[in-house]
């Protein structure tokens, strides 16, 4: 009876460790805005106190305003173009050799021919090499319109956006958050990714497509217990 129970506790730990062994890494992003829910339109001149003047200041538009997000709520679009290669080869040897010859020729007390040829020798060589390699290549392009969620007190804006895209059974999310410098928004509110700092892109399936590509739990099982 406990040799059964300690098969099926074996089992145990093992399903539960195949299936966690593999994990999908994570992306530190941002939290976006969650998308406002359905309310009903309301208004907004409504609330608005008469001041008893044409001219509201709420509702102007300056001639020389510059056109560039600088405000929470204000978004921006993201080209991205991310280009990433690496490359990293390495060589070791090492070589030692030792040799160790000893005889006895007398001792106190005794003749000098009792040995004869008595004597010892031991010698050692070791030798290792090694060789490894490693290249790894990236690519990302697309394009992305994120929110303003937090002006910075230098004036550089903390954004953040996602965008979901399902075809059929299948959903590619996209997500993005860094830091943006005002002077590097061009014309028409856009930024390359490559000028956004401490930049956080996420691109993932979800769907058919991705169970796809996922090891199954069974392997996962076999490869969490297999010794080699």
């Amino acid at each position: 009876m406990f040799k059964r129970l300690s098969l099926i506790a074996l089992l145990a730990v093992s399903v539960l460790s195949g299936c966690a062994v593999v994990g999908r890494p994570e992306v530190a992003v941002v939290d976006t805005t969650p998308v406002r829910p359905n309310q009903p339109a309301i208004d907004p001149l409504a609330h608005q106190a008469a001041t008893g003047s044409i001219y509201n200041a709420r509702q102007s538009t300056p001639l020389f305003e510059d056109r560039r997000a600088r405000r929470v709520g204000d978004i921006i679009t993201v080209q991205i173009n991310e280009r990433s290669t690496a490359s990293q080869s390495a060589n070791s040897k090492v070589d030692k050799k030792s040799d160790l010859n000893a005889g006895i020729t007398a001792l106190p007390f005794i003749a000098g021919n009792s040995f004869g040829r008595a004597g010892a020798r031991a010698n050692s060589e070791n030798g290792f090499e090694g060789k490894g390699a490693t290249d790894s290549s990236g690519l990302i392009t697309g394009t992305i319109t994120v929110t303003v969620v937090e002006v910075l007190p230098n004036g550089n804006l903390l954004v953040a956006g996602e965008k979901q895209i399902g075809v059929n059974h299948n959903v590619e999310r996209m997500r993005l958050s860094g830091v943006v410098n005002p002077v590097n928004i061009q014309p028409g509110n856009t930024v390359s990714s490559t000028t956004i700092a401490d930049a956080r892109i996420e691109l993932r399936g979800m769907g058919q497509q991705d169970q796809a590509q996922a090891m199954g739990w069974l392997s996962r099982v076999f490869l969490t217990v297999w010794p080699l």
